[in-house]
Formats: C-alpha cells, sequence, structure tokens
C-alpha cells in the first residue's frame, strides 16, 4: 500500500491510499455492501432521467461537501487481522509518499500522524447522531413508492464515519510500529516547484494555495492513479472555498 500526502495549499494536504494488492484481501461484508451501492450508484448516474437521476444529482452535490479529509481516511482501509500480519512481516510494505519540496522529510511522518488524528473526535460524535437518527427516519420507509432518502443517507454517512475512524486507527498503528517507509518523490517535487522555488508556509503568512484545478490530469498521469483526480478536485474545491 501507498500512502500519498498531496498538500493543496500551504496548510491543507490531502492524504490518500492507494492498494497496491487490494484483491489480496477479502472484503468485509460491510465493503462488500458499499461496493454493490457503488455499482448501483454507477447505473443511476447513467439515467437520463427520472427520479433515480434526480437522486443521483442531489447526492453527488452532497458528497462534494463531505470534507475531503474524510475521504482521504476512508481510503485507508480498515486493519484486519490477516492486514495486520502481512504488514508486520513485511508482505504488505507501506509506502509514505510526499513532495519533499512541499513537506520536508523530516515532518512527513508528523503530518499524517495529525490527519489521522485530527478529526477522530468528530467522527465518532457525528457517527453517534446518525445511530440516533436512523429510528427517527425508518418509518419514512412505510410511505409507497418514495425511497427512503433520509434514512439511507444517514447509513452511508455512519458508514463513512466508521471508515474514517478505522482509516485513522489504521494509520496511527503503523506509525507506533515504525512500518512506515518514507518515499520522497522527486515526480512530485516536479508538479509543486514553480520557477525553482519550492512552496512554504510563512509563519502567520496568508495561507495559498499550491495545486490548481489544471494541475489534476498531471497529478493523475504522473501517479498513475486515475482514482485521485475525483480526490483532488473535491479537495480543491472545498480549500478555495475557504479561502
Amino acid at each position: 500500500m501507498r500512502l500519498y500526502l498531496l498538500p493543496v495549499s500551504t496548510r491543507r494536504t490531502l492524504l490518500y491510499a492507494n492498494r497496491l494488492n487490494a484483491a489480496s484481501h477479502d472484503g468485509s461484508l460491510v465493503d462488500r455492501g458499499a461496493a454493490f451501492a457503488a455499482r448501483k450508484w454507477a447505473q443511476w448516474e447513467k439515467m437520463e432521467r427520472g427520479w433515480q437521476r434526480k437522486v443521483v444529482d442531489y447526492g453527488n452535490q452532497a458528497f462534494r461537501r463531505i470534507p475531503f479529509e474524510e475521504w482521504g481516511l476512508k481510503s485507508v482501509p480498515p486493519l484486519s487481522a490477516r492486514r495486520r500480519d502481512d504488514e508486520l512481516r513485511g508482505r504488505d510494505p507501506v509506502q509514505l509518499v510526499f513532495p519533499p519540496a512541499a513537506i520536508p522529510g523530516h515532518k512527513a511522518e508528523g503530518v499524517v500522524r495529525r490527519l489521522a488524528t485530527e478529526r477522530q473526535a468528530l467522527h465518532r460524535q457525528r457517527l453517534i447522531w446518525c445511530f440516533v437518527g436512523m429510528p427517527i427516519t425508518a418509518p419514512l420507509g412505510l410511505v409507497p413508492l418514495v425511497p427512503n432518502l433520509p434514512f439511507f443517507y444517514l447509513v452511508y454517512r455512519a458508514w463513512s464515519h466508521w471508515r474514517a475512524i478505522n482509516g485513522g486507527k489504521h494509520i496511527q498503528w503503523l506509525l507506533q510500529h515504525n512500518l512506515l517507509h518514507l518515499a520522497p518523490s522527486k515526480e512530485l517535487d516536479q508538479l509543486y516547484t514553480k520557477d525553482g522555488q519550492a512552496p512554504a508556509d510563512e509563519p502567520g503568512g496568508k495561507e495559498q494555495m499550491l495545486i490548481t484545478q489544471k494541475q489534476i490530469q498531471d497529478f493523475s498521469e504522473t501517479l498513475d492513479l486515475p482514482a485521485v483526480e475525483i480526490e483532488l478536485e473535491r479537495a480543491i474545491w472545498q480549500v478555495e472555498r475557504a479561502l
């Protein structure tokens, strides 16, 4: 597995996990359910009209507003017994890939530790509220011919918070056992370095964007990760709106 640290601005970084041998681990029942839902969602996205199309349009707008930090933690697989054994025995080494021009090597572990821990309390709180809301919205399913969207949204958000919590725990476990192998990337440096000058976050200085929407394809091609495009697009959009 590779963990990528992709700074979006001088103060905010996208975490993205790419599982190199995902097929070697049997997916849990929850993961298989999520995969089924993703396939069904993709089918609805192909529809030109109907209530499914409307659900997809509104749903995608809602998904875009879910913090990109949460999506990043969700990309990290939960720490199953088999995965723990593989990582301890070195059968599934974990690399931490980062641009040293934007994140000095001695700070890389600190950045990933912060990303793994800073939102854990929030995710636990939101997970509880999702469980509280599910029984309240469940009776809406008794209405004929109308999908119980509030209930299913709470189910999805509960799963999302659970995945983020467990993704963060996985990273913390890797750090505790010194299983993260630092892998500074010259290729990423070239994407971040402009006019030969490295980006820097000056103390007390104004937060600045480090990448733009126009660069997303360059990142995707350089890393050979088509799936990172949507993650970067979402992260850049959110940070630009916050600045």
